[in-house]
């Protein structure tokens, strides 16, 4: 039996960083706080095992890519260590070092991702409960919402489901086990079921 983990103050003051950097984002085409998915997935991490410094990296995957002008990588090592940083860096499809303030081409930068996820060379855990997470509420809305769903993305439909099949398929490729992968395949083919239905 494995000890249980006793989350400590480093994880108290980047629960409260999580809470000021992102408190006045909404989720995607709702009011629900932003914060809800940030503490949904440090819970997967836990669920899943994950350590104190994941759970952190859970609560701050965003951090990087969302608020920038607020935090950046140096602040993230120096506040909780390099290997949040590492988590966090890992969990971004955009270069952080992009200039002019416009990402690059979404296909390109999702492509990119998955064959980082695909390789192996990245931790996958937090990356991947993000993705759960984000696959649970999608199959949430579109049962209460139907196709008006996918209007919140920036990407179509096809591109949307073409994206979450593609991780499945690369978490498993880079070694992924257990009910986070096991979640992502399932919720996402159960989203491909429901649009097949609808569109028939």
């Amino acid at each position: 039996m494995t000890e249980p983990i006793i989350l400590g103050d480093k994880f108290d003051r980047a629960l409260a960083l999580a809470s000021k950097l992102h408190r006045h984002q909404k989720r995607k085409g709702s009011e629900v706080p932003y914060i809800s998915h940030l503490m949904g997935v440090a819970a997967l991490v836990l669920e899943d095992d994950g350590d104190e410094e994941e759970a952190i990296a859970g609560l701050l995957h965003d951090a990087l890519e969302d608020c920038a002008e607020d935090i950046s990588g140096e602040d993230l090592e120096e506040q909780f260590g390099p290997r949040v940083r590492e988590l966090v860096e890992a969990c971004t499809d955009t270069p952080l070092d992009f200039e002019g303030g416009r990402k690059p081409d979404w296909k390109a930068r999702k492509d990119a991702y998955i064959a980082r996820i695909a390789s192996g060379e990245m931790s996958l855990r937090v990356s991947l409960a993000d993705k759960v997470h984000n696959v649970r509420c999608l199959l949430r809305d579109h049962r209460l919402e139907g196709a008006a769903v996918w209007e919140r993305f920036s990407a179509d439909k096809d591109e949307t489901l073409w994206f979450y099949r593609a991780l499945a398929v690369a978490y498993r490729a880079g070694g992924a086990e257990g009910f986070l992968i096991e979640e992502l395949e399932r919720t996402v083919a159960e989203i491909e079921a429901r649009v097949s239905e609808t569109t028939e």
